[in-house]
């Protein structure tokens, strides 16, 4: 399979936050902004693999900010390192100041899409290879959040993740 670059499964998604959104503070619900990011997710997934990919895992959500009533909502993501048939989706959340125009980060998450055949089944997804340093810093440390998924899941010995290791060792 031909190597792609993160980049090429960039998604941006921009939207205002309504009332119907928001909670007794004025502030977009926690499930309102984890939709919109499985969303941007799901289109990165398939961006990349050109194939119907579902949700395998919410792996790290942060709600670093509130969202208020009326702001302007940028998702954005990209895949930060695939597996066999897995993507880790790496997501970014902005608020934009309406009257500045100067973006500011809220929140942050990585979700793990597995592309899938017409009968449902895992299938294999092309590597990537970063090219930004964010990008690279990304995909080191996506291996390391794998093995230790893997570690808490009792799928992989604790003497196996070799990442985990070097971190202390």
């Amino acid at each position: 399979m031909q190597v792609k670059y993160p980049s090429e499964s960039l998604t941006t998604l921009t939207d205002l936050v309504l009332p119907g959104e928001t909670n007794p503070l004025n502030n977009l619900f926690g499930g309102e902004l984890l939709a919109r990011m499985d969303r941007a997710a799901s289109i990165t997934a398939r961006r990349h693999s050109r194939r119907v990919c579902v949700t395998a895992s919410v792996n790290h959500v942060a709600f670093n900010r509130a969202i208020p009533l009326g702001s302007v909502v940028t998702v954005e993501s990209k895949v930060s390192r695939t597996f066999n048939t897995s993507m880790e989706i790496f997501i970014d959340v902005w608020i934009e100041d309406r009257e500045s125009g100067i973006k500011n980060k809220a929140n942050e998450a990585i979700y793990t899409f597995v592309a899938v055949d017409e009968t449902g089944r895992p299938i294999q997804v092309a590597p990537i290879e970063p090219q930004t340093a964010l990008e690279k810093e990304r995909y080191e440390a996506a291996l390391r959040r794998k093995q230790l998924s893997l570690v808490l899941a009792g799928k992989m010995k604790p003497s196996e993740a070799t990442e985990l290791k070097a971190l202390f060792s």
